[in-house]
């Protein structure tokens, strides 16, 4: 349904995994910019938890037709529907957009032995079993690449990794907070008020440059050539005929050019990774086949 003046209402946006995750975040800064700069009217931000995603994804499916329902996906989504031999769903939903991108980070709690990342890569090799990993990723997302590549690149072998999944970002906090992980690894956007609050440490992004306006240095630095960015989109129902997908395209055009949207980015450390419907849909076959490639090669699929 639309307003008289022509703007969308009732839209509403799925995350498939828990409060608190990157696709929650964003999902989240969405509907609130969406609603501030009146490109919509009444947005709703759920979750369907479960199955690295899948749950999420067949809900989505399940709504053929919809043309006010939007899902929240990534990178993570991708890994984990191709882990679990489910890529084919989500051939079945309609690409929307790619909205941001953020390099992973090694994130250590404020009182880690750990100053950088080349201590901690030391005492990995020497004793990998009892360095826990901590990621909000199910096996093939980005929490759970990042430190298979970085191991693989060192010189250990990935099913040594003692890798460690939480069911998003709370869970992560807690565990890293606590000391019940060595270290984590997350988009370095997810933990953005810890860093600058001084409870988490980062002592690397895995990227060849600098994350503009973050002090903190790269993997290449330390002589790791890792670079692995975690990206976030939107995904609409199957079966939408061609006049709902291009007016939901055109809200999130709108949406990515607003200032609100860019100080969103400023705030959260995310870049601004926007893909056009057709550009997006692009990406993500050439992003299954690197995945699939990449967990092929670490035994995951």
């Amino acid at each position: 349904m639309e307003l008289a003046d022509g703007r969308m209402r009732d839209l509403r946006l799925l995350v498939p995994n828990s409060p608190g995750s990157g696709y929650d975040m964003t999902a989240h800064v969405v509907g609130e910019v969406l609603d501030a700069t009146g490109l919509t009217r009444g947005v709703e931000v759920f979750n369907v938890v479960g199955d690295a995603g899948v749950t999420g994804l067949h809900h989505l499916i399940t709504e053929g037709g919809n043309d006010r329902l939007l899902a929240s996906m990534g990178l993570g989504l991708l890994g984990g529907v191709i882990a679990n031999q489910a890529d084919s769903l989500l051939g079945e939903t309609a690409s929307i957009a790619r909205l941001v991108s953020e390099p992973e980070a090694i994130l250590v709690p404020a009182n880690s032995v750990y100053r950088d990342l080349g201590d901690l890569v030391r005492d990995w090799k020497a004793h990998p079993s009892t360095v826990l990993v901590g990621g909000g990723s199910a096996p093939g997302g980005p929490d759970h690449l990042a430190p298979m590549l970085i191991a693989e690149y060192v010189g250990l072998i990935p099913k040594s990794v003692n890798y460690i999944a939480h069911d998003g970002r709370g869970r992560l906090m807690g565990s890293l907070l606590n000391n019940k992980v060595t270290f984590a690894v997350a988009g370095v956007g997810e933990f953005a008020h810890q860093l600058r609050t001084g409870e988490f440490r980062a002592l690397a992004v895995a990227a060849y440059e600098r994350v503009a306006g973050l002090d903190i240095p790269t993997t290449h630095e330390f002589g790791i050539n890792i670079e692995l960015f975690n990206w976030r989109g939107l995904i609409a129902p199957p079966g939408l005929s061609l006049t709902q997908r291009a007016a939901l395209e055109g809200v999130i055009a709108s949406l990515v050019a607003t200032p609100q949207w860019k100080q969103h980015l400023a705030e959260n450390n995310w870049q601004d990774a926007h893909l056009s419907a057709a550009q997006f849909h692009a990406f993500l076959n050439t992003e299954a086949a690197r995945v699939r490639r990449v967990l092929g090669g670490l035994g995951v699929a």
